[in-house]
C-alpha cells in the first residue's frame, strides 16, 4: 500500500451509471501528452529506465502484433514511471526502404510512369512527399491505444541524425576491414529488382515439379533430380560423396552435358548426402548457395545464365525466355533427346517468396557489400554468455545462440532508391574511397558513387544508440543507454536482435544494446492458427478498441502474454475484458456512493473489523506478487492476478459483506469507508500500467489525485492477517456450500429460505447477518423444521425446504452422484496401489491421479452429508 503523494483536489463522487471509453480515452490522452508526463529529462537524478520501441514500418497501420508488444512495453514503463524512475520509451519509424519504394512506384505507375522517368533525386523527393502525407498512419494508432512514449524524442531512420550515425559506422566498419565487397549468392527478387534478407523471404508449399535427368553416356551415366531444370544450362560439376562407391570410378571425369557443347567434371565433395535420391547432385555455382559453396570448394566457374529480370541470357534455343518458360522448354528439349528419367507432378516443395510482392525469389550471383560477422557475432554471443545480456524465457537464448554462432556475412547492399545510399565513391582509374560524415566526396570527371543503398536492417541495428544522439557524445546518451529492456517476437531474433546487439557492443566499446531481451510470442486467433489474410481471420484492434475500448484490448493482449509462447486471441475474449472494465466502474461507483474514502489515516488493526484485516492482507500479497510477476516478464499471471483480486475479492467478496456494515452506519461503517478506500486507491494503481483510462478516471474521482502516470507505485507494507484471511475463508467456504447446494435443489437464487445458523465456538458468529444477507436465509420460525443440515467449515447450516424439493427425487440424485464419486476413488486407489504403474508413470500423471482420488473423496464427504441431511422419505 502506498500514500498518496500527490496533493489531492477534493474527490469527487460522482460518476456516470454507465462508462463510455469513447468518450474517455482520446482526451486522457492528450491530457497526459500536453502535461509532459511521458516526457524523460536527461538531467534528473532519478534512475533512468529505457525502451525503445521496435520502429514499425512508415508503410504499415497498428495490427495485432504491434498492439501486443506496445501493451507489454506501455505496462512496464509506466510502472517504472510510478516506481520513480527516470522513463522513457522511445518512438519512431524505419523507412521501410522495399515497402516504401514499392508504394511510391504504384502511384506512378497509375500515372503511367516509372522511377526511371523522375530520375534518382526526383524519385527520392517524390518518396519523401509520400512519407508526409500518408506515412506514420500507426503513429496516431498508437495514441489510441494509449501509448506512454515521448513524442518530443520521436525518430526516423532516414533522419538527419540517424543518417550521420549510418555513416559514421559504415565508415568506421569499412575502415576496420568488417565491411567488404564480393561477388555470393543472394536472396533476388525479380519483381523489385533487388536483393533482400532471409527475413524478408517468405517460405510456402509451392505445387511444381521433380525432373530426374539422365547426365552422360555408357558407364559414365549419372542421374540428378531438379525442381528447377532450367538451371541446368549454368551446370559446371556433378557432385558425389567421396565414400560412394558407386560412382568412385567417375570421380575426375568429365561428362557431357545435355543441351550443350560443354563437358563438366564430377567432383567429390561430403556436402551431398548419398543416402538422398540417387546420391547425385548437379552444381550450379551461380544460381544456389549449397553449389556455389561447392565450387568455392572445387574451383568451379559460376555461369550466370539470367539476368535480374529472370530472363535467360545464355545463346541458343532458351534466350529471352522467362524462367518459367525456360524450365517447360528444357524439359521438353530432354524429353525429346529420351534424357528424362522420370517425372513428378505435382511436386510440393518448399518455394521462397518475396515478402512484398510475392515473386518467387531466384537465388543469384551478385556483386554486393557485406559485413564480415565473425567476430561482431562472437561478441554478441558471449554478451549473453556472461550476463551482462539475460534473455527471456531463458530457454529461448539457444535458439540465440543457434543463430550468431553460426552467423554467415551479412548482405547489406540493396539495390534501391529509397535509403541511405552506400558512401562509398568509384573514380576513373579504379579508385575506392569510403566518406564519413565530416568527409569531403571526391569530386571531379570520373567520379561516381555506389548507387545501391543499405538494408533497411541496417540502420535498425543502430536503433537503441542512434536514437539517443549517437555518434555525439549527448546528454540523452549517457543518461540512457544502455536500455533496459528489449522487448520483441522471438521471430526476429535473429535478424534485429543479433544486428542490434553486434552495432551496439561494436559502436559503444563493449557495453550491450539492451539488459534483457524479453521475447514474446506471435498473436494468433482463438483456434490458436495465424493470423493471415488468405484465412480471413485478420482482426484490426481499432475495430474492437472502437466497439470495446482501448482497455479491454490492452488487457486481453497483457493476459494472454506468457514469455516466449504464442499469444491465441478472439472477440469473445475482449469482451470478457470489457466487462471487467465495466465491473471496475460499477464497483467504485458503489463505494463512492457508500463513503469509500482515502482522507484521514488508515484506522489501526485493532478497529478493524476481520473482513477488513482480511481485505488488507490480501491486498498486501497481491502487491509482492504482481511486482514479482512484472520482475519476471510474468503479464498473464500479473493480469490473471490483478482480475481474480478485483473481481472475486474486492467486488465479489469484501464489498458484498460490507454492505451490512454500510447500511447499518455508525464508527464501523466510517472504519469499512476507509478501508474500501484503500484498497481501491492501490488496486487502481496496480491495475494502471495495463488499463490505464479507466484506473486513470475512476482514481482521480476517488482521490482527487493529478493523475495515476505519476502517482506512486504501491508497496508491500508488510502487514498479514493470517487469522483474518482463515476467518473469512471459512466464511467463504460456508457461503459457496449453501450456494452449490440450493443450487443442486434448483432453488432460484433469490428465492429465500428459512434457516438455522449453528456458529456457535466459531469466529464465524460475527458475521451470520453478512452470511445470511449473501445466502437469502430467513430467520427460523416457530414452524421451523430442518430438512437439510449442511456441516462446513466447523458450522451448521440447517435448512427447511418443506415444499421446495422433491425428497426422493433429490435422494436418487445424490445416491447416483455419490456412486459415481465411489466408483471414481476405487479406480484412483487402485492405480496408485500399482507398483507397475507408479515405477514407470511420469510424475505429473500421478500427481493428477492423486488429485482425482482427494476431489472424489471430498465429493463423497459432500454428497453423503447432503443425502444425511434429506428429512426420511
Amino acid at each position: 500500500m502506498t500514500e498518496n503523494t500527490q496533493t489531492p483536489s477534493s474527490p469527487n463522487s460522482e460518476l456516470p451509471t454507465q462508462y463510455a471509453p469513447a468518450e474517455v480515452e482520446g482526451k486522457l490522452y492528450e491530457r497526459w501528452v500536453e502535461r509532459g508526463y511521458f516526457t524523460a529529462d536527461p538531467a534528473s537524478e532519478k534512475p533512468a529506465y529505457t525502451i525503445v520501441i521496435p520502429p514499425p514500418n512508415v508503410t504499415g497501420s497498428l495490427h495485432l502484433g504491434h498492439a501486443f508488444q506496445h501493451t507489454l512495453m506501455d505496462a512496464l514503463t509506466r510502472r517504472k514511471r510510478m516506481q520513480g524512475y527516470e522513463s522513457l520509451w522511445l518512438p519512431g519509424m524505419d523507412h521501410a526502404g522495399i515497402a516504401t519504394q514499392n508504394k511510391v512506384e504504384q502511384q506512378l505507375a497509375e500515372e503511367g510512369k516509372s522511377r526511371h522517368d523522375l530520375g534518382r533525386e526526383e524519385f527520392v523527393e517524390r518518396v519523401w512527399q509520400w512519407k508526409e502525407e500518408y506515412g506514420g498512419k500507426i503513429l496516431g494508432q498508437m495514441r489510441r491505444l494509449g501509448d506512454g512514449v515521448d513524442w518530443s524524442r520521436e525518430r526516423f531512420t532516414m533522419d538527419e541524425g540517424l543518417s550521420k550515425a549510418v555513416q559514421t559506422i559504415f565508415k568506421k566498419l569499412y575502415d576496420d576491414g568488417l565491411i567488404y565487397r564480393a561477388e555470393r549468392i543472394i536472396n533476388w527478387c525479380p519483381r523489385c529488382l533487388t536483393a533482400i534478407s532471409d527475413i524478408e523471404v517468405e517460405y510456402q508449399e509451392d505445387a511444381g515439379e521433380l525432373v530426374s535427368i539422365k547426365y552422360g553416356e555408357g558407364e559414365d551415366t549419372l542421374v540428378v533430380a531438379t525442381t528447377r531444370a532450367e538451371t541446368m544450362l549454368g551446370d559446371t560439376a556433378i557432385a558425389v560423396h567421396p565414400d560412394d562407391e558407386r560412382y568412385k570410378h567417375l570421380v575426375g571425369k568429365l561428362i557431357k552435358l545435355p543441351l550443350t557443347d560443354r563437358s563438366i567434371p564430377v567432383v567429390a565433395d561430403t556436402h551431398v548426402d548419398p543416402e538422398f535420391g540417387t546420391g547425385c547432385v548437379k552444381v550450379t555455382p551461380a544460381h544456389d548457395p549449397n553449389d556455389f559453396a561447392i565450387g568455392q570448394r572445387h574451383g568451379l566457374p559460376n555461369l550466370t545464365i539470367m539476368d535480374e529480370r529472370g530472363v535467360i541470357t545464355v545463346h541458343g534455343p532458351f534466350l529471352g525466355l522467362d524462367r518459367y518458360e525456360a524450365r517447360s522448354a528444357v524439359v521438353g528439349a530432354l524429353r525429346e533427346q529420351g534424357r528424362i528419367v522420370a517425372e513428378k507432378r505435382p511436386y510440393l516443395h518448399s518455394v521462397g517468396h518475396c515478402s512484398r510482392c510475392r515473386t518467387t525469389v531466384e537465388p543469384r550471383l551478385s556483386l554486393q557489400w557485406w559485413v564480415k560477422v565473425e567476430t561482431l557475432a562472437k561478441a554478441a554471443g558471449d554478451a549473453v554468455r556472461d550476463g551482462r545480456v539475460s534473455i527471456h524465457p531463458e530457454e529461448m537464448s539457444k535458439r540465440y545462440f543457434d543463430w550468431v554462432d553460426n552467423l554467415n556475412d551479412w548482405c547489406i547492399s540493396r539495390q534501391l532508391w529509397w535509403g541511405h545510399r552506400i558512401p562509398v565513391w568509384y573514380g576513373p582509374d579504379g579508385e575506392v574511397v569510403c566518406v564519413g560524415p565530416d568527409d569531403e566526396a571526391p569530386t571531379g570527371e570520373g567520379w561516381v558513387q555506389d548507387t545501391d543503398v543499405l538494408d533497411t536492417w541496417f540502420s535498425s541495428g543502430l536503433w537503441p544508440f542512434s536514437t539517443l544522439g549517437w555518434p555525439e557524445k549527448t546528454p540523452d546518451l549517457a543518461k540512457f543507454y544502455s536500455t533496459d529492456v528489449l522487448v520483441t517476437g522471438h521471430d526476429i531474433i535473429f535478424f534485429w536482435v543479433a544486428r542490434m546487439m553486434m552495432f551496439g557492443l561494436y559502436a559503444m566499446d563493449g557495453e550491450a544494446p539492451f539488459k534483457t531481451i524479453a521475447l514474446t510470442g506471435l498473436v494468433r486467433d482463438e483456434r490458436g492458427k495465424k493470423m493471415s489474410k488468405s484465412f480471413g481471420n485478420v482482426v484490426d484492434p481499432l475495430d474492437w478498441m472502437d466497439k470495446y475500448g482501448s482497455d479491454a484490448v490492452r488487457f486481453t493482449l497483457a493476459k494472454g502474454a506468457n514469455p516466449g509462447t504464442d499469444v491465441p486471441i478472439g472477440e469473445d475474449w475482449v469482451q470478457a475484458s470489457r466487462n471487467f472494465a465495466n465491473k471496475i466502474w460499477n464497483a467504485t461507483r458503489f463505494a463512492l456512493m457508500n463513503g469509500a474514502t482515502i482522507e484521514g489515516e488508515l484506522p489501526a488493526p485493532e478497529q478493524m473489523s476481520a473482513t477488513d484485516r482480511w481485505i488488507l492482507s490480501r491486498l498486501n500479497k497481491t502487491v509482492e506478487q504482481v511486482d514479482a510477476y512484472y520482475e519476471d516478464f510474468q503479464f498473464s499471471k500479473l493480469s490473471e492476478a490483478l482480475y481474480h483480486f478485483a473481481w472475486d475479492e474486492v467486488f465479489d467478496w469484501y464489498v458484498e459483506l460490507s454492505k451490512t456494515t454500510f447500511f447499518a452506519g455508525g464508527e464501523g461503517a466510517k472504519v469499512s469507508g476507509r478501508v474500501l478506500g484503500e484498497v481501491l486507491d492501490t488496486t487502481l494503481r496496480l491495475l494502471h500500467p495495463v488499463v490505464p483510462f479507466v484506473t486513470e478516471t475512476l482514481w482521480t474521482t476517488l482521490t482527487g489525485g493529478e493523475s495515476l502516470v505519476v502517482a506512486e507505485w504501491p508497496k508491500d507494507s508488510g502487514f498479514r492477517d493470517e487469522a483474518a484471511e482463515a476467518e473469512i475463508e471459512n466464511l467463504q467456504a460456508v457461503v459457496t456450500e449453501v450456494r452449490r447446494f440450493r443450487a443442486d435443489q434448483g432453488l432460484q437464487p433469490g428465492q429465500k429460505v428459512p434457516a438455522r445458523l449453528d456458529l456457535g465456538g466459531t469466529a464465524l458468529a460475527a458475521h451470520e447477518a453478512a452470511i445470511r444477507q449473501l445466502l437469502r436465509l430467513q430467520p427460523e420460525g416457530d414452524s421451523f423444521s430442518a430438512t437439510a443440515t449442511l456441516p462446513v467449515a466447523g458450522a451448521t447450516v440447517a435448512l427447511d425446504l418443506s415444499g421446495t424439493i422433491d425428497v426422493a427425487a433429490e435422494r436418487k440424485r445424490l445416491s447416483k452422484d455419490l456412486a459415481a464419486a465411489e466408483k471414481e476413488k476405487q479406480q484412483a486407489e487402485a492405480k496408485l496401489g500399482n507398483e507397475a504403474f507408479i515405477a514407470k508413470a511420469p510424475d505429473n500423471v500421478v500427481d493428477k491421479i492423486k488429485g482425482r482420488l482427494a476431489k472424489a473423496g471430498a465429493d463423497i464427504a459432500r454428497l453423503q452429508a447432503q443425502l444425511d441431511a434429506l428429512p426420511a422419505a
